[in-house]
């Protein structure tokens, strides 16, 4: 692989999605979570600019490029305080899984909306009983053998921006499939938003962010045949299509967030002044922030490399190097927002500087997809060839 060095095209698409970033800022976010209701100027904009279908294919709409491009998009935002987390789950995961594998028709009806953020689309995987263990999803689809409809029935939970998708990409198993064989057969199904038997109940949250979490009953929600996407027999191949640009992503997201809140540290510790010296000059302060800037620097190396081994096809190579950006992301952002807190000392828990907020925030990237634990265990067994416990 080359060197992980940003072409000019990149670099431009980075400075010009950091330009939109400043036009809107973290002020025009916490006013959206404030105000209840979505960022949808900013996406609109961004959709309209080309920026939240870079990745998906040119003949419905998309940039022709790849995660890499979609990458950069949401870092920039994230790096500017007004990241949107619906890019990781409706152009990243549910684009891309429906660009891979899904019918023509269903790309004609769904890519170009996804493009120009004009249609969303939310993605359904976790359960109350199957969190990181996506080998445990009991949410089950059968087929009824009069009509050749799918019967979806089960449960999803930490599902985001349900209220604003027009529909939910959901995991399911193949009613057949033995759960203690250890063979999984997921299979994807697009559910209209406002299908019967489809319900969905807000999930009360600490953490205070525009795009809410539900949780989704599937009551016999009855679908057409043609709601599968791809093949009902592919299984991890088709998910871990979608899994593995969704970590890219969550990394990306990550990585912007602590630049974000260094970049308020930096900015105070040069400026605020204490027995006549900026208090940026005491290496006591200034270190810990260098050293958070290693670590998101380090972060985003292995980010890029896992989306160009993704964009080039290596699903295998990629999914290491994503659970590893994920993680080395997750653990940088949440000491670089906790490093930024404490140089502000007091300031950093006040509305005006905005950073106390990120200190919950900052915790989903070591939660969310998938814990660091499962990460450190994806590591142990597949790239060290250790043995399991379990």
């Amino acid at each position: 692989m080359s060197a992980p060095v940003e072409t000019e095209e990149h670099k431009a698409l980075r400075a010009a999605v950091a330009a939109l970033g400043t036009r809107y800022g973290r002020g025009y976010l916490t006013r959206t979570v404030a105000e209840g209701r979505h960022p949808t100027e900013l996406w609109s904009d961004a959709g309209r600019l080309g920026y939240l279908g870079v990745n998906l294919p040119q003949e419905y709409g998309g940039g022709g490029g790849g995660i890499t491009e979609l990458s950069i998009v949401l870092e920039e935002l994230g790096a500017a305080g007004c990241p949107l987390l619906m890019l990781v789950v409706s152009p990243a995961i549910c684009g891309t899984v429906i660009a891979r594998f899904g019918t023509e028709e269903q790309k004609r009806a769904w890519l170009p909306g996804i493009a120009d953020g004009t249609r969303t689309m939310a993605f359904g995987i976790t359960e109350p009983d199957a969190g990181s263990n996506s080998h445990r999803v009991t949410t089950t689809a059968r087929r009824d053998p009069d009509s050749g409809d799918w019967l979806l029935t089960g449960r999803k939970v930490f599902i985001s921006g349900v209220d604003i998708a027009d529909a939910v990409l959901i995991v399911a198993r193949t009613e057949d499939t033995s759960q203690t064989s250890g063979r999984l057969k997921p299979c994807l199904f697009i559910v209209p938003r406002d299908a019967e038997g489809f319900a969905r109940r807000p999930i009360d949250m600490e953490l205070s962010a525009a795009e809410k979490q539900f949780e989704l009953t599937l009551d016999d929600v009855r679908l057409p045949a043609d709601a599968l996407v791809g093949d009902a027999d592919a299984g991890l191949l088709q998910l871990f299509a979608g899994l593995n640009p969704e970590r890219i992503m969550t990394a990306a997201f990550a990585i912007g967030m602590g630049r974000h809140a260094l970049s308020k540290a930096v900015e105070y510790a040069r400026d605020r002044t204490v027995w006549k010296t900026p208090i940026g000059a005491h290496q006591a302060i200034a270190h810990p922030l260098a050293q958070a800037h290693i670590d998101l620097e380090l972060a985003r190396l292995m980010m890029q490399k896992a989306a160009r081994l993704y964009d080039a096809g290596d699903d295998i190579g990629a999914g290491e190097a994503a659970n590893m950006a994920k993680y080395a992301a997750g653990e940088a952002c949440v000491k670089a927002v906790d490093q930024a807190v404490h140089t502000l000392g007091g300031n950093g828990l006040t509305r005006e500087f905005g950073l106390a907020s990120l200190i919950t925030a900052a915790r989903v990237a070591r939660i969310a997809p998938v814990s660091r634990e499962m990460i450190l265990n994806y590591v142990s067994h597949q790239t060290l060839g250790l043995p399991k416990s379990y």
